[in-house]
Order: C-alpha cells, then structure tokens, then sequence
C-alpha cells in the first residue's frame, strides 16, 4: 500500500513538473466531450489534449496557440493548428461553428477574460473551462502566514515571471457566469490532479478545491 502511494505521489508531482504548474487535465476534458465532435482548443500548447481527443473520441480538432514552436509541434503531429492571440477575438469563426471551446488552464493568462469568454460562447456550443483556484486554503494560508505571492506546484511561479495576470476563485467565476446568465452545466474539482466528488469538495469547493474545470453554455435569452 505504502509503495503504491509512493507511487502514485511520484506520478503527480513528475506531472506538475512538466506542466510548470499550468497543469492539464487531459484526461478529464476528454471523457466529457462526446465522440466526433468538433472541438476548437485555445491556448493548446503543443497539442496533446487535441491529439488525445482526435485518436480517442475521433474528434474534428483544430486549436489557436500564440507560440510559435508550439504550433509547429502541433502540426508535426498532424495537428490543424493555427498561430493567433486569444485576445483578438475569434472573428475568423461564425457562430454556433464547434460543439466545444475549450479553455485549459489560460483563463487567468490572458489580457481581456470576459470578451474571450464571450466569444467563445459564440462560437461554441458548450465551453469548457479549467483555471486554478486561487482561494484554495494552501494559497490563503501560504499569503497570510508568509505574506509573500504563493508558490507550489501548481503555482511555481516567481511574482515577477508569474503568467497569471487575473487571478481568480472559483467563487468569482461562478458569481461571473451568474450575472451573465451563463448556465453552468457541470462543475468538477480537483487536488493533486485527481477528481474530487466527496462532500467536503462539493459543498465548499472554494476553500477545498485546488482546481476546478467549469462545461458552460450560453444563454440565448441574454445574447
């Protein structure tokens, strides 16, 4: 028992390694997004949530990365891949054109969230979006006995070098969706990269929750 805990305690922090914190939660995503779907992935790295989903589920996948090496990796893999800035918008994309966006772990990186969110309830379906919460009890606690700008795993980051611009809860992206009118369809939590379903997590996920992963919908009597 021991041994398999090592194991796995291995395994984590070896994916946190690689993700410098801006972890992935392929897997997850994956199993929420149904076969043959059409899937336009934002800030898709070097494509493996996209290369997951188009051996896995037969996905139509195409995804905008703002580095360039990134992409070119990307297309090396057969990816359909395309060199933009979220921050522009998604203007060369109609309406209602993929049954998924997906947002992994760069909702907090970018210039303007709220006309990237916007914009990806028009072009989407549904939308997926996974952040890191910032009001995670290590996090409150590390500021308030240390009062210095957290670091950990998933937020490795020096306060200068620090990608996340927006900082945010989970608490303020559900207060966010709910004067909108966006409809929240599924809310996961996580610690430690594994799915959290027990009660704590579920009735105080702002507190217990490490990360969180929101599938949203727009609500057509607001737009």
């Amino acid at each position: 028992m021991t041994t398999n805990l090592t194991r796995e305690h291995k395994k984590v922090n070896r994916h946190y390694e690689t993700s410098m914190g801006l972890h992935v939660n392929y897997e997850i995503i994956c199993d929420h997004i149904e076969p043959e779907a059409k899937v336009l992935d934002l800030g898709c790295g070097s494509g493996e949530l996209l290369k997951l989903l188009r051996d896995r589920k037969n996905a139509c996948c195409r995804g905008v990365e703002i580095n360039e090496d990134n992409v070119i990796k990307c297309i090396e893999k057969g990816l359909s891949v395309f060199q933009g800035d979220i921050d522009e918008g998604l203007k060369d994309y109609q309406d209602k054109s993929f049954d998924y966006v997906v947002l992994n772990q760069t909702l907090q990186c970018v210039h303007k969230p709220d006309y990237a969110i916007h914009e990806m309830l028009r072009v989407g379906n549904k939308v997926v979006i996974s952040f890191p919460n910032f009001g995670y009890w290590r996090v409150r606690f590390y500021l308030f006995f240390n009062g210095k700008m957290p670091k950990s795993n998933i937020l490795p980051f020096e306060w200068y070098n620090t990608p996340n611009i927006h900082l945010l809860t989970i608490r303020d992206f559900k207060e966010f969706c709910r004067a909108r009118q966006i409809n929240i369809l599924e809310e996961i939590y996580m610690n430690k990269a594994k799915v959290k379903n027990d009660f704590i997590h579920r009735s105080m996920p702002n507190f217990y929750a490490e990360e969180a992963i929101f599938i949203v919908q727009r609500n057509i009597s607001k737009f």
